[in-house]
């Protein structure tokens, strides 16, 4: 099951309006069915359903269901990555391009509530695409990190291992505070990762106290036995 796999843009579009339209419902209805049930569970005669076509139909724009799946993965990404970038093209620094991303990458997680179920069983499915979607995302990222470390917004640093710290922080805090816990707004959220972005952990480096007025505790060496 594990067979490499075909990019999006590697794949023929359909020629007429109406092929596209029915390829799209395909995508759509593959999205919802694969997140509900999982892609072992899942059956193109689901997929045919969901989308409200003949299941003939199916084998005129995909072979099979992996082949389908591969392709939900990638269109997620592509669309999510598309969003994020329209989002922050008008930013004026690398902050606001992370508080802006963020956002955009939460409001997207809100509408698409299955993207991290899907993605997770990319891994097991089709390796290739898995790794894929990451990928694709780290290269714009890392562009960006070294963009901005040019023009002395960012410090100098490994922008590709930068990238992935990021993005793991969007990753979790879209899992915790929109899938699995939707009430409330996002604001107090933003404003603590962007808090952590701009300083780290370290109160001293954000002028901040550290809750205690003393100094680092002194640690004596231990004496030898001669002076004891």
């Amino acid at each position: 099951m594990n067979r490499s796999s075909t990019s999006a843009a590697e794949r023929l579009v359909p020629a007429t309006p109406r092929g596209q339209r029915t390829r799209q419902r395909l995508l759509l209805a593959a999205e919802t069915v694969f997140g509900e049930k999982g892609y072992e569970h899942a059956s193109i005669a689901d997929i045919t359903r969901e989308a409200e076509v003949a299941l003939g139909t199916f084998y005129v724009y995909f072979p099979d269901k992996q082949s389908i799946f591969v392709e939900v993965v990638d269109e997620l990404g592509a669309r999510l990555r598309r969003l994020i970038a329209e989002a922050v093209r008008e930013c004026e620094d690398r902050i606001e391009v992370e508080r802006e991303g963020l956002r955009t990458f939460f409001q997207f997680v809100s509408r698409h509530h299955n993207l991290y179920r899907i993605v997770r069983q990319a891994e097991f499915v089709d390796e290739a695409c898995y790794r894929r979607y990451y990928d694709r995302f780290a290269e714009g990222y890392v562009s960006g990190l070294e963009r901005a470390m040019a023009k002395g917004e960012v410090r100098r640093m490994d922008a590709e291992a930068l990238a992935y710290c990021l993005m793991g922080i969007g990753d979790f805090l879209g899992m915790r505070w929109v899938l699995w816990d939707r009430k409330g707004g996002l604001e107090h959220v933003l404003d603590t990762a962007m808090e952590f972005i701009r300083h780290g952990m370290d109160a001293r480096s954000a002028g901040g106290d550290t809750g205690s007025k003393k100094g680092p505790r002194k640690v004596r060496a231990p004496r030898s036995k001669t002076n004891r």
